[in-house]
């Protein structure tokens, strides 16, 4: 009992802390976005590794940031191993999920759209939370910026990736980055997920995004040398900025 009551201790001083970080941000941001006039200002919140049900409070907390006007941000990190499916997605035998489980993998259902996929370290996880007021209201216009912003950070990197008939990004017919929004009057949430250097042996043990006959590949694999998460988010955020014609502003409060 000690040990429970500590942990959730330590789970409101952690929510605290980030509490404070957001709402000092906002504020600055909210001055910034009167400096720079017309281009929409995004903040880039890094948050590292958390859990993917930490990574859904978080994403609750800036969704709701938008009640008081446009606040946009992108959320960026990394998540342990996880299995995640999509509101598309049939109820999976019990004994399925406990399979997935036993690989050490958590298993949570999300309200995005999509299928069963998988996140894990090596994986950069982008959660764009936007207003489309601010840009245009179309979720498909939204989510085809997504899958341009990917192709060109790849292609900064020399990997000739491509859009498909099947929602995300690919090399051929394997998957280099999932795809999986949900946008509720015009405030999207979920976002990417671009395989670096993950370790891909973990999307054998399911279909990856109900698509059968399709592989999965990284922008390690393609290259055949180390490339990770580090290395790609600077590439991603200025492929962001072009095709979403926005500022970015570094949330360096988290620093």
């Amino acid at each position: 009992m000690a040990t429970t009551v500590r942990m959730r201790s330590q789970s409101c001083q952690w929510f605290h802390f980030r509490w404070q970080i957001w709402c000092h941000a906002r504020s600055r941001v909210k001055f910034e976005c009167r400096m720079q006039g017309a281009r929409p200002l995004v903040e880039v919140v890094r948050l590292g590794l958390l859990s993917y049900q930490e990574a859904l409070q978080v994403q609750r907390v800036y969704v709701k940031r938008h009640q008081a006007g446009p606040a946009h941000a992108l959320l960026l990190c990394q998540h342990p191993p996880v299995y995640t499916t999509g509101i598309r997605q049939k109820a999976e035998p019990p004994s399925s999920l406990d399979r997935l489980r036993l690989l050490g993998a958590q298993v949570h259902n999300a309200d995005r759209g999509g299928l069963i996929t998988f996140h894990g370290p090596g994986q950069l996880v982008c959660y764009p939370i936007l207003n489309l007021g601010s840009f245009k209201k179309s979720v498909r216009w939204y989510v085809s910026q997504l899958e341009e912003t990917v192709i060109s950070a790849c292609r900064r990197f020399h990997v000739e990736a491509s859009r498909s008939p099947h929602t995300g990004v690919w090399v051929g017919d394997n998957k280099i980055c999932a795809i999986g929004i949900r946008c509720s009057r015009y405030v999207t949430s979920h976002g990417l997920a671009l395989n670096c250097n993950t370790e891909l042996s973990w999307f054998r043990h399911i279909v990856p995004c109900g698509l059968q006959g399709k592989g999965v590949t990284s922008l390690s694999a393609q290259l055949h040398r180390d490339v990770g998460v580090d290395d790609a988010v600077p590439h991603l955020l200025d492929a962001f900025a072009d095709h979403f014609h926005c500022d970015l502003v570094e949330n360096e409060s988290r620093h």
